[in-house]
Parts: C-alpha cells; structure tokens; sequence
C-alpha cells in the first residue's frame, strides 16, 4: 500500500522519533499542556473527555459485576502507611509527604497517597464485624501521586488518574475468583473498548505489587515494540487484613482474618492507545471512547441548502452516535487535518452534489477509504462501519503484536533478538531470581509476565540451561 499523504505536518515522524512523535500528538491534538509543577501534565478538554468515555464504559462493568463507588482521603498518616512492612518499602522511594499545615509543623507526616489499600484496611476494620458484612466490593475513583523520576505525559506522570479497586472476601477461593475476574475485566475492556490486543498473566515475584501474594497482568505491546502494562490485579491473602486487624466472627461463631484483592487502571490507557493506534497523522481514536465518533464537514458551505442538511444529518445522527458539525469559516482542508489529527473515527463529507444525489461522503481515519453512503441509510449504516472500524484496529493491530513477537531459546538468541528486533520475546524460564537479573543486565529485558495459556519453546531456561518451569513474555517496557 503507498503512503497516505500527510495531511498533517506539524507532527514528527514516529519512525525519525518515536518519543517526539508521542509528544507531538499529546500537544497537537490538545490533549495535554505542561503544568507549572515538573512531572505534572494539564489534561485538556478532549484529553479528559477520551478518559470520561473509559470511566463511563469501565465503571459499568463494574457496577455489573456489585461493586460499588467510595471516596477515601486522599492523605494517609505515616504510621497507619508503615503498619503493612513490604508495602511501605515498595513505595518508600516515589512518596510525596505533607509536613505542614499552615505556618505549623504536624506531629505526625502525612503522606499523599500512591494508592489506597492502608486506608480501606483502616476503613474495613470498622464497617466488618460478622460473615454477614462480606463480601464488601469497593472502587474508588480518584489521583494519586508518585514523585517518578522520569516523566511522560499520559505513561508516567507524578500525580496521574486512576480507578482502584478493593475487596474484602471470606475465603481465600472467593478473593482469588475476584482477583481473575477483574483481570479479565480489564482484558475484554482493552479488546472491546480500546481494540488494544493484550496478553494475560501473572507477574514474577519480583514484579508483583508490593505486599500481594500474587499480581496479574494485561501487556499490551506499542507500535515501537515496546510493552506497556496496561492493567493488574492482586491477591493479597490475608496478610494486610492481619497487619491492620481486620477481623470477623465466622458462621461458627470463629473470630478470623477475611482475604483481599486490589486492582488498578490508570489515565496510562490514553497513552496505549496513542501508541497502538496512532500514525504519523496524530491519533487514531478507537470509537468506544472517541469524544467526537463523527465529524461531519459541510462543503462549499455558502451554497443554499447546504448548511441546513448537513444539520439535519447532525440532528439525525445524534441518535446513533457522538457527532460534531463543523459549521466554522475554516476550509475544509484546514477542518480535514484536525479531525484526522484529533483521531475523529469517520468524517462526513456533504456538498450541494450530495445533497442532489441524496447521499453522502464517509471517510474512515485509519484508512482514508469513501464510502458513499444515502441519507436515508445513515442510522444504520453509520454504526455498521463504525463496528467494522474497530475490528480492523483491532486486527491491525494484533497482526502487528504477532508479527513483533519472537521466540528465544539461548541467551545469545535473546540478546540478539532484544538489540535488533523490538517486540515481545517469548522464552523458557527456570523460575530462578537469579536468571530473571541476568536477563535484564545482558539482554536489557524485563519479565513481562508469565501468560496463562503456556506453550513450551524448549525445556531448559534460556539463561542457565537448567530445566524450566515456565514460559514468560519479556521484553523492553514503559
């Protein structure tokens, strides 16, 4: 296929720099501006209303499933954060700390929360009293901060958007059925909502959260080859309800500690998505979470008539489907370019020759394909390519993630394949610490997860030669 033509040209190249291509698209296509805090990002109107669209979808999936909205402080007093010890240290390094309140120094540090679990511990432990109170299924939406080093809009930012999840359960089965089924959750999301294919699986022990028995994971990979985890779900056992004393009085009449799930997704989905399924034109929105799904354009405007029809289509479309008239004194060719770089899924095409023919034009994004549709049709017609839109990003895009994935069966294979071809390595592995360090110091790859469905690639780990236990996708990560 030849290369389009690029509309718009304000936007680098994502094969001359994938990173300022990134950066280009969340500035152009206004969804983020730089804050006067470093490491912190603006989210602007279409920004914010792409995440909108995932929280209205997400939360109703939720809401399906019996969980419920809370809201906790978003301040969490030192001591209560150091009751849990591996969770403290696992965020130790990237808290932010409030030290005054005013002009006077507090008794004891407040911490803004990297996340929630001390805080519903504390909460659990005096709303559950008897296996009557369980389940208890908790989602908060809300911000939270990390002080990352390093940031980037969307993928990694000090104070981010997220929903988390929290769960309190009586038996250890019940809390481990949650913890997949909302991993599970996240998958049919990313694959439904964002057409973002994605690998399920558990984390190693090195890279699960910090305090959980076990963490799983969706990976999806970027149009550089790059991972990005995209959503994870954890196990926490007991162990936290211990720490923090939550107790309840079991059906015979048993005083025991009930089991606890989390789970989290973040404002970082946008940044996937910009990634998957952006090109060199600026974003490519799948429809789900588009804010705008068609644009219409009407042509040669100052001719009778047409202004009006094309109000008519909005005003018809409206029922079907989020659409914008553009109706401003900008040309079409400047109204073409904005919609093509905002990610618009299909614009629509109206002039005076149209309007004679009782049809109109619709031009896909992702493809640029006309489809000549009549305006009597539109209702129907325009939710048909709308679904056939994003089965093709879909596929597009796992086409690309199979195409990009490689298996190793040697140190000297992956680090061969890891220096000269971006994508997701599959390899055997022993299950040893030891390796799973060597392989990222050696080949610079990080365990991404091991996928619940298992094929074997060979029976010795890839680093030591020992016999394996596992196949794990590794790869170079966000």
């Amino acid at each position: 296929m030849a290369k389009q033509e690029k509309l718009v040209k304000s936007i680098t190249s994502m094969d001359e720099d994938f990173a300022k291509w990134y950066t280009d698209v969340c500035i152009k296509a206004e969804l983020i501006d730089y804050a006067s805090v470093k490491g912190c990002m603006i989210i602007r109107p279409y920004g914010y209303a792409i995440w909108e669209n995932i929280q209205r979808i997400m939360d109703g999936m939720f809401k399906e499933l019996g969980h419920e909205n809370v809201y906790m402080p978003m301040f969490i007093p030192e001591s209560l954060l150091q009751k849990e010890k591996d969770h403290v240290e696992g965020f130790a390094p990237e808290v932010a700390w409030v030290t005054h309140g005013g002009a006077e120094e507090l008794e004891e540090r407040l911490c803004v929360r990297p996340t929630s679990e001390t805080l519903f511990c504390d909460h659990f432990k005096n709303i559950v009293h008897s296996y009557r109170d369980l389940p208890k299924l908790y989602n908060q939406w809300c911000s939270v901060v990390r002080w990352e080093k390093t940031t980037r809009p969307f993928l990694r930012s000090r104070e981010f958007l997220w929903q988390e999840g929290h769960t309190l359960h009586a038996t250890a089965e019940e809390a481990r059925q949650e913890t997949e089924q909302m991993l599970n959750v996240y998958a049919r999301f990313a694959e439904e909502a964002l057409a973002m294919p994605v690998v399920k699986g558990q984390k190693t022990d090195k890279e699960k959260f910090a305090g959980a028995e076990a963490t799983y994971t969706i990976e999806a990979l970027m149009h550089d080859g790059k991972a990005l985890q995209s959503g994870t779900s954890h196990y926490f056992g007991d162990g936290f309800s211990r720490a923090f004393e939550v107790q309840y009085t079991d059906k015979d009449n048993k005083l025991v500690h009930p089991h606890q799930t989390s789970w989290g997704t973040t404002t970082r989905l946008i940044g996937a998505v910009i990634m998957t399924h952006g090109d060199d034109n600026g974003l490519v929105l799948p429809p789900a979470i588009a804010p705008i799904q068609v644009a219409i354009v009407p042509i040669a405007s100052h001719k009778e008539g047409v202004v009006e029809k094309a109000t008519e289509v909005c005003d018809t479309l409206k029922k079907v489907c989020r659409v914008k008239l553009d109706n401003s004194d900008q040309t079409p060719g400047w109204k073409f370019a904005e919609y093509e770089m905002k990610g618009v899924p299909l614009r629509i095409e109206l002039g005076p020759r149209d309007i004679e023919n009782n049809q109109c034009v619709v031009v896909r994004r992702d493809n640029r394909e006309k489809i000549f549709v009549s305006l009597d049709e539109l209702t129907t017609r325009i939710p048909e390519i709308l679904a056939e839109y994003h089965d093709a990003l879909y596929n597009k895009a796992l086409e690309r993630r199979e195409a990009m994935t490689y298996d190793a069966k040697s140190l000297e294979e992956m680090k061969e394949i890891a220096d000269n071809k971006p994508g997701f390595i599959r390899a055997m592995w022993c299950g040893d610490r030891e390796c799973e360090d060597k392989l990222k110091e050696i080949a610079g790859v990080t365990s991404r997860c091991i996928p619940f469905e298992q094929h074997e690639i060979g029976d010795t780990c890839v680093c030591c030669g020992k016999k394996a236990t596992k196949m794990l996708y590794w790869g170079k990560a966000y």
